[in-house]
């Protein structure tokens, strides 16, 4: 056998007979890893440019059915990628991994281009957030059916004991993606100018996207079908119905359970801590301004990146299960500590505050709500211990709760010794209870202050450095757990149902568990009044996935996948 030449910047060495492709892995990789890049840069923008599309697709329309289009929103973003994993991966187990992901991502171009020519509100009313939900879905459901099969078909093309490091390519593609999201439209906003950009600029990142669909569809039509699936259409061996049999079998959904709660949970859960919710934390409970905290972030996004190339290296000699097992277990045990020095040096005032001059809220628990709002549309204005905790929690205030039955919907929060009320909103109505709200709130921020409080975290105080080394090893542990994934969970199934079966736990875990992490600690930390106590999701899940992980996991670097 004749190893493929100029390759050795990837190790393309001891391929099975029936990897000797025409084509480079190379050039797999980078095709296959493009088109995923520009799929969550597709992605990402709907996120990153929320505040304006609500404006312009769902201001027209009463409060009620705003916020059942901002849900359809927000499902189709992260709740629909499963129901994708599971369309896109039966005909990628049917009609061939290439092809799928060629739909995939012409399903997902498409989808973006005409959020960019779609009118607004104003020009063909009700329509307007009608087809920006469905174009919403579309693109959860070409994402759903896109990372499974990049990763299948980098990994069979990949040689048995390089399949780690090949795959981790595809691990970075999020990060890269959103990178050239935030490029484009950071760009976009200083060419046109801000108010521009609010009118009409903000569809040029959409429209832009052609090019890229037009770039990234080239370049996989080069492409061949993988050997390994081609190898088992030959032999007339693929599945007819691939999901009765990845889901409907005893044999294989155990696989796909162990998989989901074993490894992918955990995963999740790390992967948003480490590079959505501590942005969240800094920029909100830490009061630290969005540009520094953008900037901070990228600074350890771009020094931890690698890793995941370096982590899916690795798994290639020790195995996949020890690092990503390490990750989660690293993750559970530091989460509180890191995120307790992430305060000291991202704002040293606020920490020092919580010592000196404590905060309590004193209500009837009978009238306090759970905070859990997906899409943040619910006010929480109808208690005054609901107003109150909601005050507290956006503020980035920790608190301890006392409790005291009977006394109403009103509540008292003490500052310092101060005591403030806030009496029952539910007896006021419109405007009337807005302002009581509102001086209510400016009552509270001018106790604050008074108490050491600060608004916002002093630029000047700011511990950069250290900021930076935290967050960087926050996203360390997102490397450790996610570089080796892909080929864990290629390698857990047969090639008959790969497609499918890996497709569904993955997005599952990351659309579910990973997607709704932001909001479930929000509520709890609004729950709780520690500022910290959201934390307590991940690390209950990532440790929940270490010991199932550790207790029914297979180690699989070493199987052959081509059989």
């Amino acid at each position: 056998m004749t190893p493929p030449t100029g390759e050795a910047a990837l190790g393309a060495v001891g391929l099975p007979k029936h990897h000797e492709a025409t084509q480079s892995e190379k050039k797999v990789i980078l095709a296959s890893s493009l088109g995923t890049v520009f799929e969550w840069y597709d992605f990402y923008l709907y996120g990153l440019l929320a505040t304006i599309i609500t404006a312009q697709f769902f201001s027209g329309v009463n409060e009620t059915t705003g916020f059942i289009f901002a849900l359809a929103a927000f499902a189709a973003g992260f709740a629909v990628r499963p129901f994708g994993a599971l369309v896109f991966g039966r005909l990628g187990d049917m009609v061939g991994r290439k092809y799928t992901f060629l739909v995939t991502m012409g399903l997902m171009g498409i989808a973006t281009f005409s959020v960019g020519i779609l009118p607004s509100y104003a020009a063909i009313g009700v329509a307007a957030p009608i087809l920006l939900v469905l174009l919403r879905m579309a693109q959860g459901l070409a994402l759903g059916g896109e990372y499974g099969g990049a990763a299948t078909y980098v990994a069979e093309h990949a040689p048995n004991t390089k399949r780690g490091l090949y795959t981790s390519f595809i691990q970075t593609t999020a990060t890269l993606g959103l990178f050239l999201a935030l490029l484009v439209v950071i760009g976009t906003r200083l060419i046109v100018g801000e108010d521009a950009f609010k009118d009409w600029g903000w569809r040029v990142p959409f429209l832009v996207s052609v090019l890229l669909l037009g770039v990234s569809l080239w370049i996989r039509m080069q492409l061949e079908e993988s050997p390994v699936f081609k190898k088992m259409k030959e032999e007339g061996t693929t599945s007819k119905k691939p999901l009765t049999e990845a889901f409907g079998q005893w044999a294989n959904l155990k696989v796909v359970l162990i998989a989901l709660f074993g490894a992918v949970t955990g995963q999740a859960v790390v992967w948003y801590t480490g590079q959505f919710y501590a942005l969240f934390y800094l920029e909100k409970m830490m009061g630290v301004d969005g540009a520094t905290t953008n900037v901070l972030i990228a600074i350890a996004l771009a020094i931890a990146t690698p890793f995941f190339v370096v982590f899916g290296w690795l798994s290639d000699r020790i195995g996949r299960k020890p690092i990503i097992l390490a990750g989660l277990l690293l993750a559970a045990a530091t989460y509180f500590p890191l995120f307790n020095a992430l305060e000291r040096y991202a704002n040293p005032a606020m920490a020092q505050a919580r010592v000196t001059a404590p905060v309590t809220v004193t209500a009837d628990p009978a009238h306090c709500s759970v905070q859990f709002d997906p899409v943040g549309k619910n006010k929480f204005d109808t208690t005054g211990c609901d107003v109150a905790k909601s005050f507290l929690a956006k503020n980035g205030i920790s608190y301890a709760n006392v409790e005291a039955p009977g006394t109403g919907k009103g509540a008292t929060i003490s500052i310092g010794g101060q005591a403030l009320s806030m009496g029952d909103p539910s007896l006021l109505a419109g405007d009337d209870r807005k302002a009581a709200i509102t001086a209510f709130a400016d009552e509270a921020k001018a106790a604050l202050k008074a108490a050491g409080y600060p608004a916002k975290a002093d630029p000047a105080a700011v511990n950069k450095p250290m900021v930076v080394l935290i967050l960087t090893i926050l996203v360390l542990y997102v490397t450790m757990v996610y570089g080796p994934i892909a080929a864990l969970l290629v390698e857990l199934f047969p090639t008959r149902i790969r497609y499918s079966a890996m497709s569904l736990p993955y997005h599952i875990g990351n659309g579910w568990f990973g997607g709704f992490l932001p909001t479930i600690a929000f509520a709890m930390v609004a729950a709780s009044g520690d500022i910290t106590f959201g934390l307590w999701y991940p690390i209950g899940v990532a440790a929940l996935t270490f010991v199932i992980g550790l207790l029914f996991l297979p180690e699989t670097f070493r199987r052959n996948i081509d059989d």
